[in-house]
């Protein structure tokens, strides 16, 4: 009974809200592609053809990773999602909605039909909008009313209104085939230009983007239902400037300013508390809290599907689809580390343009060949991949890069994070971070990562961003990567031998087949695939079998020649003593 009162209030404010709740330099011989796009916080600034550069300063000072989150969340306050027909007049759309305010942005896309992105100068457009929506008629089922900013626009006579008009124009998605992504990088003139191609066509879109933080809005609407003041932000590959296409979003239900004042009585002798439920651990509270917005998710979320608590896991978390954007979500609370990492990704991603480009291609070339996988189990996963690429870039002479104790010297007092114990303290301020005196073009960055990581002393060594140096393993996984802030973790504790010796051996073919490229020129033409499209083919994963035959080759003929090199020092040593055998008197 308890149950149902506490859904049936739960709907009452679901129904009737109440009102008010809730220096980038570029390297020497990177190319001006004809297309870059924005990268997913505003990080890279690049011009695309016809839009506008991206403007990442405040005044002559850099936003740091919070200022940008804090605009795009309220900008996706402002922001509606409307599921419309695919053939519309775009003109008379736009001029219905504008007579509920003025409208700054918006676009289409496709998923599970045809959705448009409007995003409004004022909140106050929304309520004007939902004023006039009315709730759908269901003959024969029930229709929960909650309202959002999830709509629905059909039109009144379809066969006359959609037959002169022409699908609008849809923003994509996702990534392009990788046959695709292969004919185009042959296109470019450089092995860095085919990196910085690779970036473009994988990375978020500025639309992309911004339907993440709407749909974190979206779900913020219902967690307010419990808690007014809590917050829904993306983390992980979303904001942190390496998120590609068609990648999970990760949503963080922050609830750290719930029942903090602005202000503190200076006067007085009371103090006034809240009442509150109080549970044995943090950990407990996180797996009730979770539990209850999952029950929210799944019984009045609209579009979402699929809905899973998995509130066992290390850190608990509600996972469910969300059909009018077609992400993958996860839900956590309770995950402030996770958030630190994203900012400290957003500023190694933001400090240099080489830094992003290597790390896109080298997780599209593990992809292609099956060093990373989307299902749990022994692979190298994404956030190992990226600690080595940065690892790597922080032992080029001079560093590309800073560790992350160097970035903890540059920290301001505002800047210390201490989380559950773990330190996370970095400077926030771009600007105070040096740049970089390494002109190192791509081309030679790739080649010797996959150098330095086919030769690389795994079985000894360990990687670790804070020093920016290798150390000893303090266990004896395959391989060890120490988390940057939880540092008794290791973050590729899963991986097993077998995908380790693997990822040696794709590495080491890989370093070779450059190195060939670089010997000869002729290679660099359009007829077949070079440079970082010559990596993405499945041959090379099959050239690695032959690569050890000829090594072994190699290594017999190198035998065989030492052989007959000893035989005539032999002989010729043998004429010279008159037939007789002479013997060192030293050992060795």
């Amino acid at each position: 009974m308890a149950s149902r009162m506490g859904l049936l209030l739960l709907w009452c404010r679901l129904r009737f809200p109440v009102p008010g709740a809730g220096r980038t330099c570029r390297p020497p011989g990177r190319p001006r592609l004809s297309q870059v796009r924005l990268s997913s916080t505003g990080a890279a600034a690049q011009r695309a053809p016809g839009g506008e550069e991206a403007d990442s300063k405040v005044g002559t000072r850099k936003k740091t990773f919070p200022e940008v989150q804090a605009e795009r969340l309220e900008q996706a306050q402002r922001t509606v999602l409307i599921n419309c027909p695919a053939k519309i007049s775009e003109k008379k759309f736009l001029k219905y909605l504008s007579h509920h305010g003025k409208i700054n942005s918006h676009y289409f896309y496709e998923s599970y039909g045809t959705y448009a992105v409007v995003e409004f100068s004022e909140k106050d457009s929304i309520a004007s909008l939902q004023d006039v929506t009315r709730t759908p008629g269901v003959e024969e089922e029930c229709a929960v009313p909650f309202k959002s900013r999830l709509f629905t626009l059909t039109l009144k006579n379809p066969s006359t209104q959609a037959a002169d008009q022409a699908p609008v124009h849809c923003h994509k998605q996702s990534t392009i085939l990788v046959s695709d992504l292969v004919q185009k990088l042959c296109s470019a003139d450089s092995v860095s230009n085919q990196l910085y191609t690779l970036m473009d066509e994988y990375q978020l879109t500025e639309e992309n983007t911004k339907l993440r933080f709407l749909v974190c809005s979206l779900i913020q609407e219902i967690a307010c239902a419990y808690f007014p003041e809590c917050t829904v932000k993306p983390f992980g590959s979303s904001v942190n400037t390496f998120g590609k296409l068609g990648c999970d979003l990760d949503m963080f239900l922050d609830l750290d300013e719930i029942g903090r004042s602005p202000t503190r009585a200076k006067t007085g002798p009371f103090y006034m508390e809240y009442q509150m439920k109080r549970v044995p651990s943090q950990r407990i509270a996180s797996q009730r809290i979770l539990s209850v917005i999952g029950d929210c998710i799944d019984n009045f979320g609209p579009g979402c599907v699929g809905v899973q608590k998995i509130l066992n896991a290390r850190c608990p978390l509600v996972r469910f689809s969300h059909q009018p954007t077609g992400f993958q979500c996860d839900l956590t609370t309770n995950n402030r580390v996770a958030m630190r990492s994203s900012e400290l990704l957003y500023i190694y991603g933001s400090l240099d343009s080489r830094v992003r480009a290597l790390v896109f291609s080298v997780r599209c070339w593990a992809r292609v060949h099956g060093i990373t996988s989307t299902i749990p189990g022994p692979w190298i996963t994404n956030f190992s991949l990226t600690m080595m690429a940065l690892f790597f870039l922080q032992k080029r002479t001079p560093p590309i890069i800073p560790t992350l104790d160097q970035l903890k010297d540059l920290a301001d007092a505002e800047d210390k994070h201490v989380v559950e114990g773990h330190d996370c303290t970095f400077a926030s301020n771009l600007n105070k971070i040096k740049p970089t005196e390494n002109t190192e073009t791509l081309d030679v960055l790739l080649s010797d990562f996959f150098e330095y990581f086919g030769n690389f002393a795994f079985k000894k060594n360990s990687i670790n961003i804070r020093k920016g140096k290798e150390q000893n393993k303090p266990e004896p996984s395959p391989l060890y990567i120490q988390n940057p802030f939880e540092q008794a973790l290791n973050i590729s504790k899963n991986v097993n031998q077998s995908q380790l010796d693997r990822f040696v051996a794709l590495a080491r073919e890989c370093a070779w087949i450059l190195q060939q490229e670089d010997k000869d020129n002729s290679s660099l033409s359009n007829s077949q695939p070079w440079g970082l499209a010559a990596l993405l083919l499945p041959s090379v994963a099959s050239n690695c079998v032959k690569g050890k035959k000829r090594k072994r080759v190699q290594a017999s003929e190198r035998i065989k020649s030492l052989l007959d090199s000893l035989k005539i020092n032999n002989a010729n040593s043998l004429v010279n003593n008159g037939g007789k055998r002479t013997f060192s008197s030293q050992t060795r």
